[in-house]
């Protein structure tokens, strides 16, 4: 990699990739982790925590509730004082560039009966829509506004007794799930959760780990309200799998690489990047497989691969949404057409992904068409070097770091200082790969 400046980043073909690789601790396990221990009673010890400035952005949101948190580094302790411990805080909190922070956040406020709050965040936040959480929240009695009817952030929440509920999730969103689930606990009432509920599971895992009352029978989940305070939950963060991602498609895409990420988790609710590169053809090996705290983990190794197209859609689009902008780029290296269907969420994250990711791609001279949900791909054609933008977008940035190892000639990635949001070592992990050795 050349030398560049902090706001871009220059790759060139690398002749090689080798490492073993310890990716950050898993981003949606770290907010929770935080979250849910902020409404425990008791001390917790938080390992491997994803230091991005998401998580970031969670701890000084509890802090300003008056949970008391010391982060040092990857290690967290958080001294919880109950579900009712949170304070009024006295200024806006800002969930920076933390879709999470706010939408799982806001379940919790609402519930915290007589206490005000602002939500807000930066200009990329509050752009993104938040009608999802706020309707159903208001269906269970919560008071809560914003612009555009409460679409669009800030937004204010006035904490109150909220009612015992069921609600039919018509899209598979943890963020929504979880909303739900933290602003029933809050409350101290039951919810019963039924449609797409097949969303990451982690709030659930975590829940019944803190001796919350929670059953999952047939996918639909129910919530009673715990008996006594959450127990707090110490916990080793496992590897996140979508950072983990960027590697497997890097070594599966190169022509002479092996590449292996240790101590990923291998959640159910999340392993659909690791499914379909094994679908796709990828020479990948699973060992060491076990459970750290209530999560799967395990080594995985990607090897240089012979790739396919292949369609991905359905049931398995939620479990590697976040994964889909680094996959479009396996597929465009892969022989055949590859159509990314039923993935209209990506409309709704950092940006519009199906925008920015058919708009890369078709920069770097691959053939890919969007579509309402997805795009096509035809795959196979070298991608060729060129100034690219992640448009503020972590996963994007790294996603053309990615097809830069393969592309001709210089690839250059503007602001893409975005990698801390959920990566802050990325670029000196590839400067570590793709060293002669």
């Amino acid at each position: 990699m050349k030398a560049a400046m902090v706001h871009r980043q220059t790759i060139v073909p690398a002749a090689r990739l080798r490492g073993i690789i310890e990716v950050p601790g898993d981003k949606s396990i770290s907010h929770r982790a935080v979250l849910l221990n902020a409404l425990a009673a008791g001390t917790a010890e938080i390992s491997h925590f994803l230091a991005g400035a998401d998580c970031l952005s969670t701890i000084a949101c509890m802090q300003a509730l008056g949970v008391s948190i010391t982060q040092h580094g990857e290690h967290v302790r958080v001294v919880g004082h109950g579900l009712r411990g949170l304070h009024e805080a006295g200024d806006i909190l800002d969930c920076g560039n933390s879709g999470t922070t706010l939408r799982l956040l806001a379940g919790i406020l609402t519930g915290q009966i007589g206490r005000f709050s602002v939500l807000t965040g930066d200009g990329s936040l509050r752009s993104r829509p938040q009608r999802r959480i706020v309707e159903p929240l208001r269906a269970l009695g919560a008071q809560i506004d914003g612009r555009d009817n409460g679409d669009r952030a800030p937004l204010a929440i006035r904490g109150a007794q909220l009612n015992e509920a069921a609600y039919t999730l018509p899209i598979a969103s943890a963020q929504v799930k979880s909303a739900l689930l933290l602003a029933a606990l809050s409350s101290g009432v039951a919810i019963t959760l039924d449609g797409r509920t097949d969303g990451r599971d982690h709030t659930e895992r975590m829940l019944i780990a803190m001796g919350v009352p929670l059953t999952n029978d047939g996918g639909t989940i129910r919530l009673e309200p715990p008996g006594a305070d959450l127990q707090p939950l110490s916990l080793r963060v496992p590897g996140d799998p979508s950072s983990a991602t960027f590697w497997w498609v890097a070594a599966a895409i190169h022509p002479d690489a092996e590449l292996t990420t240790t101590g990923v988790g291998l959640n159910p609710s999340r392993s659909g990047a690791l499914d379909t590169l094994r679908m796709m053809g990828a020479d990948l090996e699973i060992r060491n497989q076990r459970l750290e705290g209530s999560e799967p983990v395990a080594d995985v190794t990607v090897r240089s691969s012979q790739l396919r197209g292949v369609v991905i859609e359905g049931a398995i689009i939620p479990r590697l949404i976040d994964e889909l902008p680094v996959l479009a780029v396996a597929a465009a290296c892969a022989a055949g057409d590859t159509l990314i269907r039923d993935a209209q969420e990506l409309r709704a994250k950092e940006t519009d992904r199906i925008t920015t990711v058919t708009d890369g791609l078709q920069a770097l001279g691959v053939e890919v068409e969007p579509t309402a949900d997805g795009m096509g791909i035809s795959g196979g054609r070298r991608m060729h070097g060129v100034p690219l933008s992640s448009h503020g977008d972590h996963r994007l940035a790294m996603a053309w770091a990615i097809a830069g190892l393969v592309a001709e000639g210089y690839t250059s990635i503007d602001d893409a200082a975005a990698v801390d949001v959920s990566y802050p070592g990325f670029w000196e992990t590839i400067t570590r790969i793709t060293a002669d050795n």
